[in-house]
């Protein structure tokens, strides 16, 4: 007999052999007809994938955006902007500056030259309304404002800090890497002031304070304005700009020692023939004094603060120049307001 014929179907049997019960059901119903839109409702909830869910499930360290580099928000580090009156406040100070260095030079013989040590009180005096005027220029340049202000104060203070811990043993002063790494990262304009200031707190800290400090102000503002004036400094990173800041802090140190002998050079009695002043001498003839005065007197002092400046340059460097660059961008100094078309829309 066939299973047609006995209404069951093929092979089904129970435990003792017998055939089972006679099935009502056919080929066609329910029970038997696959559904194809079944297919993912029996599947389990992890076996279905959503090729949209691909990035949600990624872990946050392996989804790179190449504009992370850049800081919170997508904004970068940029030094501190100089406008035009900036400019015009530096170059006022700074011609000052050189006339108070080198007149000496082109005094005569009769000229009381030793009257330059009575310059500091009206040097002085004539300098710190000129650093109040670069401030409040750059800050009218749209520049620099109170975050830029306040971060002033604090590097300011650090620089003072580092000071005495090299003062007075062979030259060795460690605020003047603080200086090259500050003024490279906020610009030349904020650098001239955070030189000085730096230079009146420390002389405020350490006793200092004498004829020649409104000079050191000139001297340390001109240093750190130089780091701020170096190529590269909205894209020039890594070893390149390491190796660059540290030559010229080695230059800068060097460079600094000599402005500051200049001062001192011509209002210092009792030195040998070979390298004193000679007022109303010709310029050149000084010149060659003057040479030989630094090479005998603070040639080894210079050479110690440009050393220790180069290696601390290349040590701390790194760590610090993203430290700076990290506050910058979110002090955010030049903050732009960007406007999108009319009519946009974000979604539906």
């Amino acid at each position: 007999m066939s299973p047609a014929d006995t209404g069951g179907r093929p092979g089904s049997r129970d435990t003792h052999g017998r055939r089972a019960p006679h099935d009502h059901r056919g080929p066609h119903d329910p029970d038997d007809h696959h559904d194809p839109r079944d297919h993912h409702d029996h599947r389990p909830p992890d076996d279905h994938h959503n090729p949209r869910d691909h990035h949600d499930h990624r872990p946050p360290d392996d989804h790179h955006n190449p504009r992370d580099h850049r800081g919170p928000l997508g904004k970068t580090a940029r030094p501190v902007r100089l406008g035009p009156r900036a400019v015009t406040a530096l170059a006022l100070v700074s011609a000052i500056g050189v006339v108070a260095f080198c007149w000496p030079l082109l005094a005569d013989a009769d000229s009381a030259v030793t009257g330059h040590a009575q310059d500091a009180p009206w040097l002085f005096a004539a300098l710190l309304p000129l650093l109040v005027g670069v401030v409040v220029a750059t800050i009218a340049d749209g520049g620099m404002d109170a975050k830029a202000v306040a971060m002033l104060g604090v590097l300011a203070a650090a620089g003072a800090a580092l000071r005495p811990l090299g003062a007075g043993t062979a030259g060795l002063e460690p605020m003047f890497f603080l200086m090259v790494l500050s003024g490279r990262v906020l610009g030349p304009g904020f650098g001239f002031v955070l030189g000085s200031v730096t230079m009146f707190a420390s002389a405020l800290l350490t006793g200092g304070v004498g004829p020649w400090m409104p000079f050191q102000m000139l001297a340390m503002g001109w240093f750190t304005m130089g780091a701020g004036l170096l190529p590269g400094a909205d894209r020039l990173r890594g070893r390149a700009e390491l190796l660059m800041l540290a030559g010229y802090g080695c230059a800068a140190a060097f460079a600094y020692g000599t402005v500051m002998n200049l001062y001192g050079w011509t209002i210092v009695p009792g030195l040998a023939s070979g390298v004193s002043f000679q007022a109303g001498a010709p310029v050149a003839e000084n010149l060659v004094r003057f040479g030989a005065y630094v090479l005998a007197t603070s040639l080894g002092w210079d050479l110690g603060r440009a050393a220790l400046t180069v290696v601390l340059t290349l040590a701390a460097g790194p760590t610090l120049l993203r430290a700076l660059r990290r506050a910058t961008r979110r002090a955010a100094f030049e903050a732009q307001i960007t406007f999108e078309a009319a009519g946009t829309t974000t979604g539906r």
